[in-house]
């Protein structure tokens, strides 16, 4: 287990010899302490990616493409390794880890390997006696924030695309969860990707995160996590004009019509808000259930709820563990407090369990509130298992209420009706729509939203656009009338 940063190549102790605890957040035992980066080494990582930049970006683009499957090839090797760090790190049940989180991160490594010499320029049709080209160029040092609730995965959707354009990268993971990236750091040492390529620098948002944003030599920043935390990095980002990428909260809708398959909208729903004890940005948090059929899907609903199993991480038949923090489960319970000020029915779950093997942990139960759509908890990301129900008449409120918050990340629906289908999907204020599925991600897909959860887009092409800039050359092959002074 890697515990120091990762700069030019060599893992090392912060200079001022800092160290930041990890903790099981299944029983909040100490893990290790990893080495704090401060400003200064975040300077130190900037210097490394610049350096290393211009060589990186003028190698041949099959060749960065061949480490990054390498890489690929190298994570599935240690895969059990990479599971079990994961699983300890943030308390996402191990078959989870193995089924979903690992697959994903070799495989986004995989596909911006195949992209990386495939991302084409174009010839647009210009004056006649000219020719003119678009190239893609890298945007030179980019900065990467990686939140603690998927910190492996979004690791690789930070950094393939990056790598895979010709950049170079400083990446600060979360100080509450950096260990897999640390780890993917190693295996890139191992497979031959250059010294100062990619540099870690696990450390705090106001310390390493504010440098690496207000830093003049980093050209771009991608960040993932809360809107506050956004907004300041966008002040920051205009001591240099950097270009800026964010991806932030959510408070996705997730509408079950009367024509759904009811057994499958609650299966599916359930997963939505209930995956990763609902620490994720796009989950479907907000239960519109049409008011025809709610008694019945809430009846199968609860039941399942209520089924799910909490435990250690690490058993293979966990299906829900901890909160990934002491802090965040506070945060959660809080937000059952104001539920029930604000006159909201708990109607599963709002509480820590009562075992005697989960009471040193993070555990929060599986929360089901019925609240009202102007409530609190029906309007701010509570970025935990609890979900919000609220039944509704026709097509017109379903969408206003979906709509009716300032985020626009994911979003979902239930119906058998192929036209309101489309229409609905149309309507709704989002980046990304499920229809009857829910949290479908692919790496060809494009991931991102609309409003208050961010801008700029992970993965697919989209991705590559945003780590490359064009450059527009003119040619003057034979131009019959060109505009220049004659003597």
């Amino acid at each position: 287990m890697q515990t120091k940063l990762f700069i030019n190549g060599e893992f090392v102790d912060g200079r001022a010899r800092a160290t930041i605890p990890v903790t099981n957040p299944y029983d909040n035992s100490l893990i290790c302490e990893i080495a704090e980066a401060r400003a200064e080494d975040v300077d130190a990582a900037v210097d490394a990616a610049k350096t290393a930049q211009k060589s990186w970006a003028r190698m041949d683009p099959s060749q960065r493409g061949r480490l990054l499957l390498k890489l690929a090839d190298a994570i599935d090797e240690e895969a059990e390794a990479l599971i079990r760090i994961e699983s300890t790190d943030t308390g996402h049940p191990v078959r989870d880890a193995r089924r979903l989180d690992v697959p994903r991160t070799s495989a986004c490594f995989r596909y911006f390997g195949g992209m990386a010499d495939k991302f084409e320029g174009f010839l647009p049709p210009v004056y006649p006696g000219y020719l003119n080209y678009v190239s893609r160029e890298p945007v030179g040092v980019v900065g990467q924030i990686v939140p603690w609730n998927f910190p492996l995965m979004f690791t690789s959707w930070k950094m393939a695309p990056a790598l895979a354009g010709g950049n170079t990268i400083v990446i600060k993971p979360s100080e509450l969860t950096p260990l897999s990236t640390l780890k993917i750091a190693e295996l890139m040492k191992r497979v031959g990707i250059p010294d100062g390529v990619v540099n870690v620098v696990p450390g705090y948002g106001h310390t390493a995160g504010a440098r690496i944003a207000e830093h003049p030599d980093v050209k771009k920043i991608a960040f993932t996590g809360s809107t506050a935390t956004g907004r300041r990095i966008v002040q920051a980002s205009a001591s240099n004009l950097k270009k800026v990428q964010l991806e932030l909260g959510g408070k996705g809708p997730n509408i079950v019509f009367a024509d759904a398959d009811i057994q499958a909208s609650v299966n599916g729903s359930a997963w939505a808000i209930f995956h990763n004890q609902g620490q994720a940005c796009i989950a479907g948090s907000r239960l519109i259930v049409h008011e025809s059929i709610v008694d019945e899907f809430l009846d199968r609903f609860l039941k399942l709820a209520r089924s799910i199993r909490l435990g250690d991480p690490l058993d293979d038949d966990t299906e829900m563990g901890p909160l990934t923090s002491k802090q965040h489960q506070e945060r959660v319970l809080h937000f059952v407090k104001v539920a029930k000020q604000e006159g909201g029915e708990v109607l599963a779950g709002g509480r820590i369990p009562g075992r005697e093997d989960l009471a040193k942990g993070c555990f929060v139960e599986p929360t089901v509130v019925r609240a009202k759509v102007t409530d609190t908890v029906a309007q701010e990301e509570v970025f935990g298992p609890f979900v919000t129900v609220t039944a509704f008449a026709d097509d017109d409120e379903a969408l206003a209420i979906a709509n009716g918050v300032k985020y626009g990340l994911g979003s979902g629906l239930w119906t058998s009706n192929l036209s309101r289908a489309h229409r609905i999907a149309r309507d709704i204020n989002a980046g990304m729509v499920w229809i009857n599925s829910y949290k479908v991600v692919h790496p060809g897909s494009p991931f991102g939203g609309v409003g208050e959860s961010g801008y700029g887009r992970e993965m697919g092409f989209e991705a590559m656009r945003e780590y490359t800039q064009p450059k527009s050359v003119w040619v003057n092959v034979d131009a019959p009338s060109a505009p220049f002074y004659q003597r």
